[in-house]
Formats: C-alpha cells, structure tokens, sequence
C-alpha cells in the first residue's frame, strides 16, 4: 500500500504562505519548489480549492495519468463541497474506482466539463485544448513537464502556479536532442526552469520541510542533491518503526534488512562482475529481500499510523534505472515470488512522486563497464533513493567507486546551459559514500 498522504491541513508557515500570496498575485505566475515529500500534492489540493471561482473552474496540469487519477481523489477527499472533472483521452481508460466517486464527471471533451469547480487533466491532453481561457492553472510536478508542451498551454491561463521538485529527473527524450542544446527554443527545457529564466521577477516559495522521509534520509538527500534549497525532516526518528515478528536465519539477506531497519539504509553488496544491465543475480537477490520482508511479518509504526501493522506487499517498491530491468524483474516475480504480488516494480522516471514504506533500489551502475551521463543523472539516484517513509535498501556489484573514479563526467558543454546543481558524479559519490557505513557483503 502507497502511504497514506500527508495530514490535511497546511503542514507549515511555508505552505500557509504560499496559499495567502495566490489571493492576491499579480505576477503571471508563482513557483513552489518541493523537495520530496513536502507535502507538494497537499499543496496542490488546497491551492485549487483556493482559486477556483465562481464560472471559472480552476485547471489542474499533471504530467502522467496516474497522477492525474490520484489528484482526483485527493480533491474528492479534501473537497466534499465541490465537483472534480476528470479530462482524459480518448485511448485512456479510467479506473473504475474513480468513476464511483461522488461529485466526479468524467469526459474527453472540456466543454463538457465546465460547470465543475476543477478540471484535472495531463499535459498533453491540455494541449490539445486551444478555444478556451481560464484565470488559473496550477501545473503540478512542473520540473517534469517540457518547456515545449508548456508553450502549447500557456496562453489558455492567465496565471500558473508551477509546483515541483527540482532535485528529481528532468524531462528526457529518446531522441538526440543536442542540436537544440543551449537555444532558447529547446523543447526538452523544464518548464519550470524556463518560466523562472524567462521571468526573473516571478516569487519563488520553498517548502522546507520533508514529511516523507525519515530523520535517517533527510541529510543524505538533502545535501547530496538539494545543496541550494536544504530542508530537514519534519518527524523525530522515534514516531517511526520497522519490526520484524519472527525470528531471522542469519543470513545475508536477514541481516541487511534488519541493518535497515535499525538505521534506514542499507547496501547489500554483491561480488564484482560486468553484468550490463542484466543480472539475474541482483535480481534474485533484491526480489529475495522483499520475500523475506514479508516472511518475517515485518511490522511498521508511523506517527499517522501509531498502531502496529503488518508491512503489505504493496507497500514495497522495487526500483531500477531501466525499463527492461523492470520488465525482467516483474517476469521473475510472477514466475517465481507468488508471495511478492502487489509489490511495485518500476524505473525511477515512473516512481517519482509516489511514496512507500520500504524501497528496494537496483544501483543504476551496478554491473556496469562504464558511466554514461544516463547513469550518473542526480536526478535518477534521487528518485531513487527518496520514495520511502522507513527504510530504504540498495543492491548493487562492488566496484562502483573505482567505477566513477575511472569514468568523470565527459559529457560536451553546451553554450546557454547552466552547470547541473547538484553533479551527478558528485552526488553519486556523495550517496556511495554515505553507504559504505551501511554495507553488507553478500
């Protein structure tokens, strides 16, 4: 099971500050920077409750489907008092839960969804919308979205609040994209990062406060790749716990996730071998954590949830670099870990945003002869490594330091582009580092 979301009131003086300014802004837009789990989505849902008025719905942009469905239901829950629109594709089949919410309207036509009080819709479907204006859009993870998708909607908002976390993947394609390196036209470009050049003036907010991650991850993550905008945990290490009811073999798998479970991380270090991205070893070896999470009854406590309860598989998530190494792993577990159903298995791009009570993460060089820009991208490390509310596990081949030291980032510089904050070389480092003091060898 994802963790229940954050409480439903404004967490901070931060958010309460942000919502106060959007009453009156006169600027185009707003930009809220959130680390992970900030409390952005509760942001969001209490941002459209604030701008919608009365003949104007206000517009909410997500950049995948998944979560736009989950906007929904966070504004049916926070929103008795208003109806939700639900714009979607054509080819898009909506879950049936959502359909029976109370006060939700369900349409691929916007026409047919202006008399709701908010309309939630992905980025590319917005694009499609071009004979109509609203007053406000709020684009949520707006560091994801491409500064050429927001070109296509700009012009139907009068003004945006753009919420996002600018320490998780940017926007990629599987294109070479070089040729528009630097110009001011580059389609790839993060909305965001392009808004806030473009409009030095716009106000820029902050939420510093984490409510996701444990008092354990907060300064890894923070200082590894948040190093201009810091934030700090916003629970004591007492208010969570991960147990185990049953007793364990003494083998390598039970003691890394006990070592996890007392300290919040953990690296189960595997024998040096080139494996590329394939390596059914890993592989057995972190679906093999995950059973025995589940064989020894893991039990949590949280300070939503003070009552002991069993670990779910669907609380679990299992998280790689590429989509084949996924697609193996969900193979394997269908085939082989019957036990395991329910438990998420994706690459970081599709992990960002949600959050679970443990994560098992594949590191992006395990295996690996070299260290390509794709793998030393701070922002999939980051997506990795900051999905959990207890504890987090990495697997991964020795050899990874040498690894980046005999591969520095070669990548060309380009005139026009900043210097990526955080370097991915560095934070990988930085994360490496961090779990020398946390490895267990198998």
């Amino acid at each position: 099971m994802t963790s229940p979301a954050q409480p439903p009131q404004p967490a901070d003086s931060a958010t309460r500050a942000v919502l106060e300014q959007l009453r009156t802004l006169t600027h185009p837009g707003l930009v809220v920077d959130s680390p992970p789990g900030a409390g952005k989505t509760t942001l969001v849902t209490h941002a459209a409750g604030v701008l919608t008025q009365p003949g104007a719905p206000c517009v909410v942009i997500a950049q995948t489907n998944s979560q736009v469905d989950d906007l929904v239901r966070r504004l049916v829950h926070l929103h008795p008092h208003l109806s939700i629109a639900r714009l979607t594709a054509t080819e898009y089949t909506v879950p049936d839960g959502l359909l029976t919410l109370p006060r939700v309207h369900v349409s691929t036509r916007v026409q047919d969804l202006e008399a709701a009080h908010i309309i939630v819709g992905t980025a590319m479907k917005w694009a499609t919308v071009t004979d109509r204006r609203w007053p406000w859009a709020i684009i949520d993870e707006a560091y994801q979205m491409r500064s050429g998708t927001l070109l296509r909607t700009a012009a139907i908002f009068d003004q945006t609040l753009f919420v996002g976390d600018p320490g998780q993947l940017a926007p990629f394609s599987e294109i070479d994209t070089s040729r528009w390196m630097g110009l001011p036209h580059d389609p790839v470009n993060s909305a965001a990062a392009v808004v806030l050049d473009k409009n030095r003036d716009l106000p820029v907010h902050s939420l510093p406060v984490s409510w996701r991650l444990p008092p354990s991850a907060v300064p890894l993550i923070s200082n590894a790749f948040y190093p201009i905008t810091p934030f700090h945990a916003g629970t004591r290490e007492a208010d969570r716990a991960l147990t185990f009811a049953a007793s364990g073999m003494r083998t390598r798998l039970d003691a890394t996730i006990e070592h996890a479970a007392r300290t919040g991380w953990a690296l189960l270090e595997l024998p040096a071998r080139f494996t590329h991205r394939i390596d059914p070893e890993a592989f057995h070896t972190i679906l093999g954590l995950a059973e025995r999470l589940l064989t020894r009854r893991a039990t949590i406590t949280c300070e939503l949830h003070p009552q002991l309860r069993d670990l779910l598989p669907d609380d679990i998530a299992i998280g790689t670099a590429h989509s084949s190494q996924a697609q193996r792993l969900r193979s394997m577990l269908a085939q082989h870990y019957p036990r395991l159903h329910g438990v998420t298995v994706d690459t970081a791009n599709r992990l960002q945003g949600r959050q679970f009570s443990v994560t098992l993460v594949l590191h992006p060089l395990s295996g690996r002869l070299d260290a390509s820009a794709f793998h030393l991208e701070a922002g999939r490390l980051c997506a990795l490594t900051s999905r959990h509310r207890h504890a987090c596990i990495v697997v991964a081949r020795a050899g990874i330091a040498d690894l980046l030291d005999t591969h520095p980032c070669d990548e060309p510089v380009y005139l026009g582009v900043p210097s990526k904050n955080p370097d991915g070389w560095e934070a990988n480092h930085a994360v490496l580092e961090h779990l020398t003091h946390h490895t267990i060898q198998a």
